[in-house]
């Protein structure tokens, strides 16, 4: 670690949107025909370590190191240190050169590394100060107080002032850190291609309720596969090389070993999206601004671009990522509010597939894996895998929908509902569910009256 004896003590501080509720519950409301907009829960308050009245005993004169995480299910969270200055040394596992910083803007799965240096003096104590971002909420509620204080203890008798009033958020641009290692930009891209996201809904609005709202990239929502995507690539022999075999709902991309791969994101939506890789920490080449639309390559790319895993999109924005294809795997890209995760907001990168068959192999008594099969220094997983496979009668070998005589033939997969007719929105479908409902409540007035005994005779 570059900074290893530059500091003096280190302190794991979590940020995160607390709920009330437990989370099946909340994702069945969400995921509802009743729910056609998608509006995502709002958490009921924000906690910093667990708690709302965090004390963080420190001593004059000292530097620590605040190892930040965002473990938040949706909110992304400013975070500034009240008369203290960060200097950010690390993000997302890679360290930086150091750099000053006021303020954080910290999205859900963001960890930062910072330096912060006592004052000399120990006569008052300062705030920590954390305030949910307001702009991913629908709607925010009358009770919902968005912020969470912590304090720097310098003397335990003394008073825990409260925080100064903030005009307006003004965090620091992550974009403009340079890497410690200062890897140069990676060039000669040998594979770039375009994830346009949107959110939209799917169903048969012909019968009522029936619209859920879904998260997309290229017009596809993610969908479980039958068979887990490692199980495929590990039992379709050459095939595994083939995007087909892993279905019409997994959004697919197979990397060749050692590329330079490039990710153009296209966010067709009016919200922010923090983007996760699994596997990788990759070069952000462009992040644009709000409302830029989408990536018309017009951009100067940075010598050296900032390094991190996870990386937030702006409304109506747009994003090139660049990294190497040197991990083998299946890795997920995806956007990490929990909500759109379960909406369909993911990806699937099937990185070097041949060279995974030989460096990993499946228990005994899953069979074998695939011609010409694992080396004998290979990786094997665990037997309790392939059990809990079992255990849910779900295959574990095959291509998405568990078809292992043709990789092709994908009847029965797990698919997404099919779209709706062109023209419907949600906003449209909120109109037609309540003019529906007026309807039927009017049939039934009228079938009442018509009904209704008068104690009038006819002349």
């Amino acid at each position: 670690m570059p900074y290893q004896d530059q500091y003096d003590e280190e302190i794991v501080l979590t940020l995160s949107d607390w709920y009330h509720d437990q989370m099946p519950g909340l994702l069945k409301g969400f995921i509802s025909y009743a729910n056609p907009t998608g509006a995502e829960p709002v958490p009921d308050s924000a906690l910093m370590n667990d708690t709302q009245d965090l004390s963080i005993n420190v001593e004059s004169g000292k530097t620590y190191m605040f190892r930040i995480i965002n473990t938040g299910a949706f909110a992304g969270q400013y975070l500034w240190f009240e008369g203290h200055t960060m200097q950010v040394v690390e993000v997302d596992g890679v360290y930086t050169e150091p750099t000053e910083a006021e303020m954080l803007y910290i999205t859900a799965a963001q960890r930062y590394s910072v330096f912060v240096t006592t004052k000399n003096t120990t006569s008052s104590n300062f705030p920590i100060l954390a305030s949910m971002d307001l702009d991913l909420f629908d709607t925010v509620p009358e009770t919902l107080n968005p912020n969470v204080t912590g304090w720097l203890v310098y003397d335990e008798k003394a008073s825990l002032p409260t925080p100064a009033f903030v005009d307006e958020f003004e965090p620091f641009d992550d974009f403009t850190l340079v890497p410690w290692d200062k890897e140069p930009l990676m060039e000669n891209v040998d594979y770039s291609f375009n994830l346009d996201m949107r959110m939209d809904n799917l169903g048969d609005v012909r019968s009522l309720f029936l619209s859920l709202r879904n998260a997309f990239f290229n017009n596809a929502t993610y969908v479980r596969p039958k068979v887990p995507t490692l199980y495929t690539a590990l039992t379709a022999s050459s095939l595994a090389s083939n995007p087909a075999v892993y279905g019409s709902n997994t959004n697919a991309f197979v990397l060749e070993k050692n590329q330079v791969v490039e990710i153009v994101l296209n966010n067709d939506d009016p919200g922010k999206h923090p983007f996760h890789l699994h596997g990788h920490a990759f070069q952000a080449v462009v992040r644009s601004n709000e409302s830029a639309g989408f990536y018309v390559n017009n951009e100067t790319f940075p010598e050296i671009p900032m390094k991190r895993d996870t990386i937030m999109v702006r409304p109506n924005g747009n994003l090139v990522l660049r990294f190497r294809a040197d991990n083998p795997g299946i890795w997920l890209f995806h956007c990490h509010i929990e909500w759109h995760i379960a909406s369909g907001l993911v990806a699937t990168m099937i990185e070097a597939p041949l060279e995974l068959q030989f460096a990993l192999a499946l228990p005994a008594s899953a069979g074998s894996a695939s011609s010409p099969g694992p080396s004998p220094a290979a990786l094997t997983i665990p037997e309790s895998h392939i059990q809990a496979c079992i255990a849910q009668g779900m295959p574990y070998r095959g291509n998405a929908a568990g078809n292992e005589v043709d990789f092709f033939n994908l009847d029965g997969e797990n698919k997404s509902p099919d779209p709706l007719p062109a023209g419907f929105e949600a906003k449209g479908i909120v109109a037609l569910v309540f003019s529906t409902l007026a309807a039927v409540l009017g049939m039934i007035v009228v079938a009442w009256y018509g009904n209704f005994d008068t104690g009038t005779k006819g002349a």
